[in-house]
């Protein structure tokens, strides 16, 4: 496992996994799939309120991050794995990271949908490998909306009874996100001031839509 800062930060790797089986299938409809030539790998984008799983190993899942938070998740036996985009939308109180109603509902979903699509694949859960990044507090006023989100991302896998292999949450920046399933490896880049306005922008069309639209159905939570 290998994060590298490409602006700055630190770096952490160990043992890589086994060879895995290639695989094209194609992308949903919503994600935009195309040749990197600058890191010879598809390059798989995943936008707010989706997710995205692969077992090729050219593929690179990439996103960018304001306030929202992403959770990188595989199975290093096998290199299958994927990525979510997720911000709690806000409750009836106003409130980010509500313990019960819509935000929690959506936060939940956006993690179960990913862990047991991962498990589903013959993962157990003891052997899942969960990294977080985000949660950076990108907008104007006193309501730290990533942070908010990024402490309910690592509660989660505290409640859960999960251990992240790494976390780069917060600080004052927006975050490219470049991950590759098959090794484990992830790239950061920390975005310029000028970026900003483009990530926030996108987010709060994100929050308008989720916080309009009731979730439909229950989430039912994996064992």
């Amino acid at each position: 496992m290998t994060i590298e800062a490409v602006s700055a930060g630190a770096a952490s790797r160990h043992g890589g996994p086994r060879a895995v089986e290639r695989r094209t299938s194609e992308p949903p409809a919503s994600v935009r799939r195309y040749w990197d030539p600058k890191f010879q790998a598809y390059a798989c984008k995943v936008l707010p309120g989706e997710h995205y799983v692969t077992s090729n190993p050219d593929d690179m899942l990439v996103t960018v991050l304001g306030s929202c938070v992403a959770a990188c998740i595989r199975d290093p036996e096998t290199g299958f794995g994927g990525m979510n985009h997720f911000m709690l939308p806000a409750s009836e109180t106003g409130d980010w990271g509500a313990t019960t109603g819509v935000a929690m509902r959506y936060g939940n979903h956006a993690m179960e949908t990913l862990i047991n699509t991962i498990m589903a694949r013959g993962c157990p859960r003891g052997r899942l490998e969960i990294k977080l990044f985000g949660g950076g507090n990108v907008t104007d006023g006193t309501q730290l909306i990533g942070q908010k989100n990024a402490n309910f991302a690592l509660q989660y896998l505290a409640n859960e009874g999960f251990e992240p292999a790494a976390a780069d949450l917060g600080g004052t920046h927006p975050r490219r996100i470049h991950y590759f399933p098959a090794t484990g490896r992830v790239k950061r880049l920390l975005l310029r001031r000028s970026s900003d306005r483009a990530v926030v922008a996108e987010e709060r069309r994100y929050e308008a839509r989720i916080t309009a639209k009731p979730v439909a159905g229950e989430i039912e939570l994996f064992e």
